[in-house]
């Protein structure tokens, strides 16, 4: 299981361990990340995805899971993300 954020594409960083006489040691920052269930509306639906703590505020600040993934860029999100944005684009489109 990779260590990415499935909504923003947040990923693990790289820094400096420093020690009080300054030594400088590699180390690793990880990203927060949760498992939660997003509840999409227009889908009358529940999806498990790992977010971080980070992507969860944007999307309750955005009004929801399809608010978020209408704004996103497809590129950072992840192949789930981009299946779920298909199917809500789907059931936008009005049935002729």
């Amino acid at each position: 299981m990779s260590r990415v954020c499935e909504l923003t594409g947040k990923g693990p960083m790289s820094g400096n361990n420093v020690s009080h006489a300054n030594n400088r040691t590699r180390r690793r920052f990880l990203p927060n990340l949760n498992d939660v269930t997003l509840t999409s509306e227009k889908l009358g639906r529940g999806y498990s995805l790992r977010i971080s703590a980070a992507a969860l505020r944007s999307v309750d600040h955005r009004g929801g899971l399809d608010a978020f993934l209408a704004k996103a860029k497809d590129t950072e999100l992840s192949d789930r993300a981009r299946k779920i944005k298909r199917d809500l684009s789907k059931a936008e489109q009005p049935q002729l």
